[in-house]
Formats: C-alpha cells, structure tokens, sequence
C-alpha cells in the first residue's frame, strides 16, 4: 500500500473512531426471541413437522409454543419427545411453553388430572420448555361456580408443576371476560389463585376484544404475574384474527409504551381467517413484526 493512501486511510478510521455511536447505523439486539405458537400452522404441522420448522426457522423465528401433547405416547406432533427435541436442537429453535388439554380433565377425579400433568411435566422437561400453560375451558363448564372450581385446580397444579422446576401459567380467551352475576371468570381467577403458584399468559387479541381494561392496566394491576404474551392482530371490519399489520390494533402504540418487566417470552398467532393460508400469513407476520415491532421487545 503506498504511504499516502495508508495515512489516508488510518486518518478515516481515526475520524471514524472519534465519531459518537449514533452516528452508526447499529441495529439494537432484541430483547426477547421471536415465538411463533405453533397452532396457527396446525395444518402444516400435522402434514410434515420436520419441513414445517425449517420454513419457521428460515422466517426468523426462534422460539415456540407447542400444542397438541400425546401424554400416553409421549410425542409432539407425532414424534417421541425426545425426537423433537433433537430437531430443535438442530435447528437452533426452542419451545417455551405448551398448551395442553386439561379441559377434558375438568370433572374427573383429580388424581386423573395430576397423572395426565405428570406426563406434561416429563414432556416438557424432555423438549426444555419452562412453561405448562392452561389455555382453554370448554363451553360447557363456564359458570360462575366453575370459575371458582377452575382456580382451586390451577393453584394445586401449580403447586405440582413447581414443584418439578417448572412455571404454570393460565391463557386467556374472551370467555372469561362475560359477566357471570356481576363477576367475570378472570375476575375470579386473578382474586383466588396464588401468583407464585400460577402465573398468566396474556392473549392481547382477547383482551383488546373482550375485556373492559386494556393489557396494559392488566399488566399494571397485577404485577409479576404476566410472563408471557400472545400477540396477534384483530381484523378491522369482522373482529376475527388477521396478520400482523394488517388490523385493528396498534401495537406500535402499545408495544412502545407497556411494561415488560415481568415478560419472559411471547408468540405471534393466527388462529384462523388467513388471507391466503397459514404459512404465508406467519411470513407476513414476521415480516411486519421485525421491521415495526421487534424493536420493542
């Protein structure tokens, strides 16, 4: 290199070094991975999980969500646990947390239920997931007298699935959110289960659409309890789901301004009205959540 040009370019680095940091074009690193609850590609993932996660993967998703636990085989997605975990690994994916079937527990004797939450606890311990989460009860057993029933059986699985090392936590719908005599399920769950033992998974979609306070005054009246998220957008005429940017809600106002303090993970879903099918809806997802989103988590 030829003196001039060597102190030419050093007097560039130099300049450069001098230079404050904002004037660089650095890309802050999220705070959380970007989950994906693996119901919104249920078609997908019944027909080829192996090829289905590499497609996630490539979307830039890197964490998950899983449903649809076989406790008696011990398989996710027709896979032995172990199995999947394995994939993951060679992905470099994870699963966070899992939705199981406990509503089809709900009037069996308890001990059925806490043999089926055994099973959960051995399969989530094998695929790494730090979450068992309760995400829905049936029609049928949605009374107020049930709510009350619903909680005394979430603090005694959370009293078991702490005791194994791991979180529980409860999913929100809209149901919850209906005036049951002047009180509404939630209102019930959050007053009569212990928030050591059961912690929450806020559907913001749910609440958005269902509940009198905002997430945001959810999450401000019941600190800590809220460690995981699910986010997904609400079509702007039928109120039914929608790709990310492609609805209602603002989560640009809302992700900017909301406190993440007791956040540990959250997933984007889509339960259904795709606008072309489910895949292509989680890459339109993505795609938005990473150029206006992600910034905030």
């Amino acid at each position: 290199m030829q003196r001039r040009n060597f102190i030419k370019q050093s007097g560039l680095l130099t300049a450069a070094s001098m230079m404050p940091l904002s004037s660089f074009s650095m890309k802050k690193k999220p705070k959380y991975k970007m989950g994906l609850q693996l119901f919104t590609i249920r078609d997908a993932m019944a027909e080829d999980p192996v090829e289905t996660l590499k497609k996630v993967r490539a979307l830039g998703y890197e964490d998950s969500e899983i449903f649809g636990y076989d406790g008696e085989k011990g398989t996710y997605y027709g896979m032995k646990a172990t199995e999947y975990k394995n994939l993951m690994d060679d992905l470099d994916f994870t699963a966070t947390s899992g939705h199981y079937d406990f509503s089809s527990y709900f009037e069996k004797p308890f001990d059925e239920l806490k043999g089926y939450l055994d099973q959960c606890i051995e399969g989530s311990h094998t695929i790494g997931a730090k979450y068992i989460t309760w995400p829905w009860l049936a029609p049928e057993y949605r009374t107020l007298e049930n709510f009350k029933v619903l909680s005394e059986k979430l603090n005694l699985m959370g009293e078991q699935v702490n005791a194994a090392g791991l979180g529980f936590a409860y999913h929100n719908h809209d149901f919850e959110f209906a005036d049951y005599e002047g009180q509404t399920g939630y209102d019930i769950i959050l007053s009569e289960t212990e928030p050591r033992l059961v912690k929450l998974q806020m559907d913001m979609y749910w609440v958005k659409h269902s509940a009198k306070l905002s997430p945001a005054e959810l999450i401000a009246q019941n600190p800590g309890r809220y460690v995981m998220w699910h986010i997904k957008d609400m079509d702007k005429v039928t109120r039914d789901y929608s790709e990310m940017g492609n609805g209602s809600i603002d989560y640009v106002e809302m992700l900017s301004k909301i406190d993440t303090d007791a956040l540990e993970h959250y997933y984007i879903e889509q339960g259904g009205n795709f606008a072309h099918n489910s895949m292509q809806s989680i890459t339109d997802s993505a795609a938005y959540f990473k150029k206006h989103l992600q910034q905030y988590l």
